[in-house]
């Protein structure tokens, strides 16, 4: 019996060891399954506290927000109101009547007085031609001046000689007559002394030939007056002649002188000489430009949209941004807006009439002339612009707001 007890009684274990190996034995915590049978006893969590919102939270953030608003929307709301007072595009560009200077006479340059972009007045000379060919030309034309006038000179003299010639024949003629009168009268009065006896017929047949002669002699005088006449008509028209020839030299001489002063370039008005392609020495042909030259004038066209210039006129007042100098603001005013499209004048206008249409927005070109162009800064053709035109000349809510503070 006491065999049998010592059998089935667990053997002692020490408990120092066992709690000394339970560690290695322990599978990894993230390994480990709970056993479902296995009932752990929690304690209650405690009720969920709920959050304070964001008004509570943040009481001043909120209000500094809020007030962010508020003045975001005023402003969005005065940006809005004054834009309705104005108009303004970024398609729009400096613009000039910008032309090539050429030479009217050709020849060998001897000077060119200017350089690139240089600024001049009206009158100031740009290059030279050499001028000897055009003095001597302009030397014989002053002598066929002078020769034409010799000869009307001439012809004068002849007129005045003609002029005696045909006085002297009209006197002769006046004399014949007279002798014509006395053979007249010989002839009658010989004739009736023939008839009565008291004369032979011999005496009244001579008197009636010297008739005869007279009344011949008269006649070849009067047909020398009117030879005189027509010599004197005909000197009269060589006279016009010779002034004709006169005034076709002088037409010479003075070409001859228009050509000699084109030989000087200058500028016709102030402005600035741009891409100078002329030296001394190059052979200019007539009508081959020499530089590029572009006005003072200037000006800016502004490619509006037709739904801009509803209340767009005249003499409204424009502000001009210069892309060139953000820092400068210009001031101009409206001149004129043109009656028509852009597209309307371009070399290839719109078909509308031909296939599927698509209405697109047009641009209307509007002239805006500046007041007073700066000097100290250059300003010129393709220059682009930000142009914007007060279509309302009443204050904006901004601008009265602005003068209240």
């Amino acid at each position: 019996m006491s065999s049998t007890a010592q059998l089935t009684a667990p053997l002692p274990v020490p408990s120092a060891n066992l709690s000394l190996r339970l560690p290695s034995v322990e599978p990894p915590p993230e390994r480990e399954e709970p056993h479902e049978e296995q009932h752990v006893e929690e304690k209650p969590s405690p009720a969920p506290r709920r959050p304070r919102g964001f008004l509570r939270r943040h009481p001043y953030a909120a209000m500094g927000g809020l007030l962010l608003l508020m003045t975001a929307v005023m402003a969005g709301g005065l940006y809005l109101e004054s834009g309705l007072h104005f108009e303004t595009t970024d398609d729009a560009f400096i613009a000039a009547r910008q032309f090539s200077i050429a030479p009217k006479v050709p020849g060998y340059l001897t000077a060119v007085l200017v350089t690139d972009n240089q600024h001049v007045a009206t009158g100031d000379v740009i290059a030279r031609i050499d001028q000897r060919d055009y003095r001597v030309a302009l030397t014989q034309a002053e002598a066929e001046v002078v020769a034409a006038r010799a000869g009307i000179e001439n012809i004068d003299a002849q007129i005045q000689v003609q002029n005696a010639q045909v006085t002297a024949a009209e006197a002769q003629v006046t004399q014949n007559k007279a002798k014509l009168v006395f053979a007249e009268q010989e002839a009658d009065r010989y004739g009736k002394l023939a008839k009565e006896g008291w004369s032979s017929h011999q005496t009244g047949e001579l008197a009636v030939s010297q008739l005869y002669q007279q009344q011949a002699t008269v006649a070849s005088s009067e047909a020398s007056v009117s030879v005189a006449k027509r010599q004197l008509q005909a000197l009269k028209a060589q006279r016009n002649s010779a002034v004709a020839n006169l005034g076709e030299a002088k037409a010479r001489r003075d070409q001859a002188k228009l050509n000699l002063s084109y030989t000087t370039v200058t500028a016709a008005q102030p402005g600035r000489v741009v891409r100078l392609g002329a030296a001394v020495g190059q052979f200019a042909q007539m009508g081959t430009g020499l530089a590029m030259f572009v006005p003072d004038e200037i000006w800016v066209t502004a490619n509006f949209k037709e739904t801009q210039i509803d209340a767009m006129r005249p003499n409204q007042p424009v502000t001009l941004g210069i892309d060139a100098y953000p820092e400068r603001t210009i001031e101009g005013r409206v001149a004129s807006v043109q009656p028509g499209s852009g597209t309307a004048f371009s070399l290839l206008p719109a078909e509308n009439a031909t296939g599927n249409y698509v209405k697109i927005v047009q641009r209307v070109p509007v002239k805006i002339v500046i007041d007073h162009p700066p000097t100290d800064i250059a300003l010129g053709p393709g220059m682009s612009v930000t142009p914007t035109v007060r279509t309302n000349p009443t204050p904006s809510l901004f601008e009265r707001l602005r003068g209240w503070l």
